[in-house]
């Protein structure tokens, strides 16, 4: 019975440690808590029932009761006797938790809140498991089985996540699962009672044999190897090689726009990796009724860090639901017209959120797996991805005029939206005193926008350039400011950055400029027409954009009333084709040469980005890799080359030796030394009959140990030879090892080399083409060899880890306890 509670409380803990991949999924550490106490439960009563020697169908219903009172005390529906004791009420409520968490789980994007519809599915599915794992691992001692109940919850995390699932939860469910596995082991080893080794000494406490031993390393060797390929195989994971050779800003990337939430991918590094790419790929395309659109939009980063602007995860309601209605916050002087449009996404673009534009009101042709934000305005799933998707929507275009927004009221200092989008990660001295001389004298906070935004003009010396410079600030926001040079990245979070300074709520949002491809209503947007903004909310108004990006830099730049292009010269004839003619709201600037209007190589969005560099042909990496490839096959081959060199160098060497010394004793010029050429023939003899029993092994012909050299060839003469030079030469060389290791004196002045040359070549013709194949690529004599020395090596390691842990077993508080009571 003892040993049961032991296995019960290991199955409970393993449950628990098994339950980690569910640390992905929600934000805090509620279930954690809950879980514990449910498992906890859980294990306590199936001790209790089996101390009573209750049958296992008793245990079974005694361990699902004990759970359904820990989920009544744990979410109380109120009517519930004692606190703990369910009624009908308590089960309608849990069904009413079930039927939430259905609607929940379709709401919220990964990372959930704690919300009890999915406290209750996660409390409920952890200990479920553990009642099944305690079945399985005590009950019927089968806890091999138990993996599988305890796979189905790394099954949840897998299932939602658009992304790869982080790999350190996998590895504490998998330690959960071999610490089940061993104490299973111990107790089955414990049951035959005391344990004898062949030494004569006897064992009182357990000690783990080699073959455990070597069945538990391996299991470690295995979950090592699952955690870490998946993470070093390009393609496999979008985790730890990708974030280690992208980099912030670095323009790198791999240009297919995949992640997952946009609250777990670089959305600026996502940007740079397509702008940056070489060729052009065609991503979106748009029919809309809109005559001159706006940005089509995507994404918004609205958390300020040190690093600058990250996403957040977004959360919300079915965007085949009731969408928010624009009008009902409209204030006045905002003109709101409402078009239609069509988009239809390549195989191209792959990524979980869907280009739409600003305020959409109803969609058509999406699953309910795709939802919408409408704090952030953007279209996700956790299930699935835009790649070539078509769906229509009808959205309301709202534009503003400057008198408008000037009568736009401040936020009350403790509002949330106010507080959440002004915040920064600390005042910056450079940035506190330009933004407070910028909105010196300015009564609005539109004028104090509109200042920000006149700042990033030419006049003030930025440019847009194809390379930034580097700064000695320390920060990029400051070397920014002072070196004025930069991409669209740098603008939009710059100027989203001074607004925040100057307490006025802004973010940076990211999509698809109109570009430079136009049939009729139909836009063609490519990866290079991708771009960041500054987005400002005004009550009444919402978010009103701002581009502070040169309109020269950016193909398909869309300027309006309230935020004209500051760059563009006063017009000096009212012809529109004149170049320098200021842009009407709405307009869209092109550049005059269509061959570079889609060459916006952005380095991507972060604010402190690096001078872009070309993408870096990838040739040279699959070359490399094939070369290290072929170079490790052929380690096999070089070893069994440079082995059969070695043995026939010697064989060679030491028949002109004996025949030196021969030919001197004949003709009496010098003595005969009969010892050393002895005891170079011995050598000569067994490097040649190694060598011939290596290629018996590569030609696949059975190799006896027991057998003398002489039954060896005379086999061989029998089974696998019938040139009449291949069976004098397997003759001699089998009389060569057997004069060397029973005569006294052995065989010399014989041409061991070209006998093994004629055994080999004779074995090569009778061989088929696969055999003959691996005898010369992959030689099974190497490999037979390297396997050997392995497993020498494993068991020297065993034996020491033997030796070291009996002499620390013999300081064991047990083993000296028990010898004194024996004394």
């Amino acid at each position: 019975m003892i040993s049961s509670r032991n296995i019960g409380m290991v199955a409970a803990a393993s449950t628990l440690l098994a339950a980690a991949p569910l640390s992905a999924i929600f934000q805090g550490w509620t279930w954690l808590i809950e879980s514990i106490i449910a498992v906890a439960v859980v294990a306590g009563v199936a001790a209790l029932t089996r101390l009573a020697r209750a049958p296992l169908w008793g245990q079974v219903l005694g361990m699902l009761a004990g759970l359904m009172l820990a989920l009544t005390w744990l979410f109380p529906s109120g009517q519930e006797l004692l606190a703990i004791l369910p009624t009908p009420g308590t089960f309608a409520y849990f069904g009413d938790l079930l039927a939430g968490s259905m609607q929940d789980m379709r709401s919220y994007g990964v990372e959930v809140p704690d919300t009890d519809p999915l406290l209750f599915i996660a409390v409920l599915g952890v200990g479920g498991v553990a009642v099944l794992v305690d079945v399985l691992a005590v009950g019927l001692r089968r806890p091999a089985l138990a993996g599988l109940p305890m796979l189905a919850i790394y099954s949840v995390p897998v299932a939602v996540y658009v992304d790869s699932v982080p790999a350190a939860p996998f590895v504490v469910g998998a330690a959960g699962y071999l610490w089940l596995l061993v104490t299973d082991n111990v107790d089955r080893v414990r049951r035959f009672g005391r344990r004898f080794t062949g030494d004569g000494r006897d064992v009182d406490v357990w000690e783990a044999s080699p073959l455990a031993s070597a069945g538990r390393r391996l299991a470690a060797v295995g979950v090592a190897l699952a955690v870490v390929l998946p993470l070093a195989v390009p393609g496999m994971t979008g985790g730890l090689l990708d974030s280690l050779s992208r980099g912030p800003g670095n323009g790198s990337g791999n240009g297919s726009g995949s992640g997952g939430t946009s609250g777990r991918i670089d959305l600026f590094a996502s940007l740079a990796g397509q702008l940056n790419q070489s060729q052009v790929a065609d991503l979106v395309k748009v029919k809309t009724s809109e005559q001159s659109p706006f940005y089509l939009r995507y994404a918004v980063a609205d958390e300020l860090r040190p690093a600058g602007f990250q996403a957040r995860n977004p959360s919300g309601r079915s965007v085949n639901g009731d969408l928010p209605n624009p009008a009902d916050r409209a204030g006045p002087g905002v003109r709101q017209t409402t078009y239609q449009a069509t988009v239809e996404v390549t195989k191209s673009l792959s990524m979980s959120l869907m280009p739409v534009y600003a305020e959409p009101t109803s969609a058509d042709d999406l699953s309910d797996n795709w939802l919408y934000d409408a704090s952030q305005q953007v279209v996700f799933s956790n299930r699935e991805n835009s790649r070539g998707r078509k769906y229509s929507f009808d959205y309301v275009r709202s534009t503003f005029t400057p008198d408008a927004l000037r009568t736009a009221k401040a936020l009350p200092t403790e509002h949330p939206l106010r507080r959440q989008m002004t915040a920064t990660p600390g005042p910056v001295p450079e940035v506190e005193e330009l933004v407070k001389g910028l909105i010196q004298g300015k009564r609005t906070e539109y004028d104090r926008v509109l200042s920000i935004y006149r700042h990033f003009s030419a006049d003030n010396g930025f440019r847009y350039q194809l390379s930034t410079e580097s700064g000695s600030s320390g920060q990029d926001i400051v070397n920014f400011l002072n070196n004025k040079v930069g991409y669209c990245q740098q603008y939009a979070a710059a100027m989203a950055w001074l607004v925040r300074a100057a307490g006025i709520p802004a973010r940076v949002a990211f999509g698809f400029t109109n570009g430079s491809k136009r049939d009729g209503d139909t836009f063609t947007l490519t990866n290079l027409n991708l771009h960041a903004w500054t987005e400002v909310y005004f009550e009444g108004a919402g978010w009103v954009p701002f581009d502070a990006t040169p309109a020269y830099g950016v193909p398909g730049s869309t300027r309006s009333a309230w935020a004209p292009d500051t760059d563009a010269p006063e017009a000096t004839s009212p012809s529109s084709g004149a170049p320098g003619a200021p842009t009407e709201p709405g307009a869209s600037a092109e550049p005059s040469d269509v061959d570079n209007a889609d060459r916006d190589t952005d380095d991507g969005l972060a604010l402190g980005g690096t001078t872009p560099n070309e993408q870096p042909p990838v040739w040279p990496w699959w070359a490399a890799g094939l070369v290290a490839l072929l170079l490790l096959l052929a380690v096999p081959a070089l070893r069994r080359l440079a082995l059969r060199r070695r043995r026939s160098g010697s064989a060679v060497s030491g028949a002109m030796a004996s025949a030196t010394v021969d030919g001197a004793s004949e003709s009496g010029a010098r003595p005969v030394v009969v010892s050393a050429d002895a005891n170079r023939a011995r050598a000569d003899a067994h490097a040649a009959w190694a060598e011939l029993l290596d290629t018996l092994v590569d030609f696949r012909v059975p190799v006896d140990p027991t057998e003398t050299p002489r039954a060896t060839a005379d086999r061989l003469v029998r089974e696998a030879l019938d040139d009449d030079d291949a069976i004098g030469s397997a003759r001699l060389l089998g009389r060569a090892e057997e004069r060397a290791r029973y005569a006294r004196d052995p065989l010399t002045g014989e041409r061991l080399v070209p006998a093994l040359r004629a055994v080999r070549g004779a074995l090569a013709t009778r061989a088929d083409r696969r055999t003959r194949l691996l005898a010369a690529v992959l030689p099974p004599s190497v490999l037979l060899r390297w396997r050997t020395a392995m497993a020498d090596r494993s068991g020297r390691m065993v034996a020491l880890t033997g030796q070291a842990r009996y002499r620390l077993l013999r300081w064991n508080p047990r083993r000296l306890m028990a010898e004194r009571a024996g004394r």
